[in-house]
């Protein structure tokens, strides 16, 4: 078959991969992109549509706030709507140990830029009239908020086509390997790409790729899943959390206009990387329901009307892999987002684009390099730890 060239071939078209892409075209990079369905369709799609700093790893805001900066202005970077609504986050702590985790987790991330509001008793209730009267506190971020998932990596595909990268779908990746000075990525049915640079934005299905290459990361994947509701009258604008140490309390909440209620949080479930099918377990969400009634009392009469899941990949100290490779030069990831990855999103795209293009990336990523397994791991537990907020 006749190979195909380019600067960067990027695996998996995701958000990160198609960022990247779009990214990359910004930079005067060619860049072709694979995906091995179509565009977003994997755990992009099925995201809850949280765009939230805090609570992050406070190491991890640095790109958290860049990513933040280009949500603000990613009506005009694409010339399309994700929807992104800066309409706040707020994190409700019901027990005085958990609101002293919120104000430590304050004062921390300061120095990274990130700016909090703490409020208790009438303050909070006057800003939040809809909280539940056991809420103690809430720690407000303002200018976090939400966006469509289901618009957002389609939208960065498209804009990248428009920009001059080729955009794969249905072109699944069978091989990797190294020739030369190039990168040969073989698919099925769709022909090989060769470039000097390839970078690995496959999602749950990174480690496999990853451990081809000969670095290997302790992922394995689940699926977060989430609910939503019936339709209320719409009164809830910022995203909710419910800030908790406690095992499966840590449920989370928005409202979109038309009134229904998208939860999630709480366990995640069962996901199978080889039917690319995430198992929904009726018992997660009967679970989640009293948790996110005590979060907002007004849910607890509502009916919910869908549910569903997404194949997600988790490192086991919950920190993305993402960077250049530790073994062989040329080589990029950007993978394993442990069900936090939406809202890092752009901000992954732009700084992968950049170290790629200048060696440098602009933000400190070294804590998410693929060489802190390089002597090895324990493999992650089989039972799956609950998901927090």
């Amino acid at each position: 078959m006749v190979e195909n060239k380019a600067d960067v071939v990027i695996v998996g078209g995701g958000l990160m991969g198609a960022a990247t892409a779009f990214f990359l075209r910004q930079r005067g990079l060619s860049a072709i992109l694979l995906e091995r369905d179509l565009v977003g369709q994997g755990a992009t799609n099925a995201s809850f549509g949280n765009i939230r700093r805090q609570g992050r790893f406070l190491k991890q805001l640095p790109l958290a706030n860049r990513s933040r900066r280009l949500w603000g202005d990613l009506n005009r970077l694409l010339g399309e709507d994700a929807e992104f609504l800066a309409s706040g986050h707020i994190r409700v702590a019901f027990r005085e140990e958990d609101a002293a985790t919120l104000e430590q987790y304050k004062e921390d991330s300061a120095p990274y830029g990130l700016h909090l509001e703490m409020m208790r008793g009438n303050a909070m209730r006057s800003r939040f009239p809809f909280l539940s009267p056991e809420a103690l506190m809430v720690s407000y971020s303002p200018h976090d908020g939400h966006a469509n998932p289901r618009l957002a990596a389609p939208a960065f595909g498209r804009a990248a086509a428009r920009a001059g990268a080729r955009v794969i779908e249905n072109a699944e990746v069978l091989g990797i390997i190294k020739d030369g000075v190039d990168f040969v990525v073989e698919t099925k049915g769709k022909g090989n790409f060769r470039a000097p640079m390839v970078q690995v934005s496959a999602g749950a299905w990174g480690r496999a790729i990853a451990r081809a290459l000969g670095e290997d990361v302790p992922l394995v994947a689940r699926a977060p899943q989430m609910a939503v509701t019936e339709p209320m009258p719409y009164r809830i604008e910022p995203v909710m959390g419910l800030h908790s140490s406690l095992p499966g309390e840590g449920v989370y909440l928005r409202q979109v206009k038309r009134g229904n209620i998208v939860f999630g949080g709480g366990n995640r479930s069962f996901a199978d990387l080889v039917t690319k099918r995430a198992n929904l377990d009726p018992a997660n969400t009967l679970k989640q329901l009293p948790h996110v009634a005590r979060l907002l009392p007004p849910t607890a009469k509502l009916r919910v009307i869908r549910t569903w899941g997404g194949v997600e990949g988790y490192i086991a100290d919950d920190i993305p892999i993402m960077g250049e490779s530790g073994r062989q030069a040329g080589l990029f990831y950007a993978f394993g987002f442990c069900g936090h990855g939406f809202q890092l999103g752009p901000g992954v795209g732009a700084t992968m684009a950049e170290l790629i293009a200048t060696g440098q990336p602009g933000v400190e990523i070294e804590p998410f390099s693929i060489r802190r397994f390089a002597n090895g791991f324990e493999e992650p537990p089989a039972a799956d730890k609950p998901h927090h907020e």
